[in-house]
């Protein structure tokens, strides 16, 4: 696997595919400011030449300075064979760097596979009632650096 900093050309890919990989309507959250304004953190995975995942993330001046992780594709058929291990790896390591002191993700209620691949990456999973609005919880990753 080929891990590399996303480029444009990546970007407009990952909008076309994210919708197929999740199953629904989701290109909406690639948010254009995700690559042009934030995305010197932006990865992108690939085996053989094929697009298997990508991370779009940042850092937060905080305090605490936060690499937060604002999404992440895997293609379906590359599932549970480390494509999100070696994303999520890149990005802890150019926090680091970067002087971070943690990083942090956030998902809906119900997305067991978010809260198990977190909780599995020594992330802390909380629970937090309203935290994108009234009656709008959310799972709240933090992991210390």
């Amino acid at each position: 696997m080929n891990v590399r900093q996303l480029s444009k050309a990546d970007y407009d890919h990952v909008v076309q595919l994210i919708d197929r990989w999740w199953g629904g309507p989701t290109a909406a959250l690639a948010h254009p400011v995700m690559f042009h304004e934030l995305g010197s953190l932006a990865r992108i995975v690939e085996n053989d030449g094929v697009t298997v995942g990508f991370l779009l993330g940042f850092i937060a001046p905080g305090p605490p300075k936060t690499g937060y992780i604002h999404l992440v594709g895997i293609h379906p058929e590359y599932r549970r064979r480390g494509v999100g291990k070696v994303l999520y790896q890149t990005f802890e390591d150019d926090c680091r760097a970067a002087g971070c002191a943690r990083l942090k993700s956030i998902s809906t209620t119900g997305n067991e596979g978010s809260i198990a691949f977190h909780r599995s990456s020594g992330f802390a999973v909380n629970f937090v009632e309203d935290y994108a609005g009234p009656a709008r919880p959310r799972v709240v990753f933090l992991k210390e650096l």
